[in-house]
């Protein structure tokens, strides 16, 4: 399952969250990250109860896109107990998601 993720909810859902968080920076109008798109999804669905995916839509959370210092979408971020783990930015392969996932 996929959380949209605000500035209102970042705390609960990423910052306190015990456990592995994908957050997924985004926007409609980025090519790259609609070809994204069904890879997150797949993996939400996979790992649903292991991990949490939460996608975060740059144009209606720009204090979140500051927080990150966002240059460029997709910006793919792991994040374990609350610290920012791995980061990566553009299209990437399932297997090299699932890699920084470990």
């Amino acid at each position: 399952m996929e959380i949209n993720i605000t500035k209102e909810n970042f705390d609960e859902e990423v910052r306190n969250f015990k456990g592995t968080v994908l957050l997924d920076f985004w926007a409609g109008w980025c090519g790259p990250c609609m070809m994204l798109l069904p890879v997150i999804s797949e993996i939400a669905e996979e790992l649903d109860g292991k991990i949490k995916v939460g996608k975060v839509n740059v144009d209606e959370q720009p204090e979140l896109s500051v927080a990150f210092r966002v240059e460029s979408i997709p910006l793919l971020v792991v994040v374990k107990d609350g610290v920012i783990q791995k980061q990566s930015v553009g299209v990437i392969p399932k297997n090299s998601i699932l890699e920084m996932l470990k």
